[in-house]
């Protein structure tokens, strides 16, 4: 597995994507599965450029408090940089799998997109359960790669294209056993829900015109995928969309649970 480098240039990609109307309509999601409450405290593990946490802060008022851990350093600056007019904001690097954070500290926490990454998912689920006060609510939310259907008039290129897209990541389709995983972890009531991503637009504002930059930035130098083959996927996508051709949908997953 050859991860994404969570560097300043990604972190200006991200910058630009969770600006996009579909990643706009996501954090909607969570934050409502979330539940945030004024005066709450909540840790939001992998939290990336600082979105939700300055949604977050928000809600919970002066009287709450949000900390945002992050294994980039340069998605910290980012996110802490978008929080620095609230004093009860804290920003900390950190790995999934070791939070520096107390016991039973936190009365909710969110994880979006992240566990797909974590090759010890069992480990940071111990972790957030630790976190959470006992009835704290968790929110989890990941993508079924394998569920994503993209259009394409060389449908082995893109098969090729999107194996090799799977291979950043440590759990392609995460969401088919975190069920089972959380109640492991001692969460209970847990929930799922799946959404739907879909567009023929090859447009910024849905997922899947805004994730082709991200592919082609990741797969960019790569052996699996020539320059000119990349080029000529990216090429394609623009050209069927002209023809009113384009066509990408995926299911996202939103789990909730209460740590018992």
């Amino acid at each position: 597995m050859s991860q994404l480098v969570f560097d300043e240039g990604l972190a200006r990609q991200l910058e630009v994507l969770y600006r996009t109307r579909d990643v706009l309509r996501r954090r909607a999601l969570i934050r409502d599965a979330l539940g945030a409450e004024p005066g709450e405290r909540i840790l939001d593990i992998g939290c990336g450029p600082g979105f939700y946490a300055a949604e977050l802060l928000e809600e919970v008022g002066p009287q709450g408090a949000v900390v945002g851990l992050d294994a980039s350093p340069q998605m910290l600056a980012v996110a802490a940089n978008r929080c620095a007019r609230h004093s009860n904001a804290e920003f900390r690097e950190a790995d999934a799998t070791s939070l520096p954070v107390d016991d039973r500290s936190f009365d909710r926490a969110l994880c979006v997109q992240v566990l797909e990454y974590v090759q010890d998912v069992h480990s940071a689920l111990a972790e957030m359960h630790r976190a959470l006060r006992p009835g704290g609510r968790l929110v989890v939310w990941d993508v079924d790669w394998g569920t994503v259907s993209w259009h394409s008039s060389d449908p082995d290129r893109m098969a090729r294209l999107l194996r090799d897209w799977d291979a950043h990541l440590a759990h392609p389709s995460l969401p088919r056993t975190l069920t089972a995983q959380l109640r492991a972890a001692g969460f209970d009531d847990v929930v799922m829900e799946g959404h739907t991503f879909a567009t023929n637009e090859f447009s910024p504002d849905f997922y899947g015109g805004a994730l082709v930059p991200v592919i082609e930035r990741y797969l960019a130098g790569r052996d699996q995928i020539g320059a000119e083959e990349l080029g000529a996927w990216v090429a394609e996508q623009r050209a069927l969309d002209e023809r009113g051709e384009f066509y990408f949908a995926c299911l996202q997953f939103c789990f909730s649970a209460t740590r018992l």
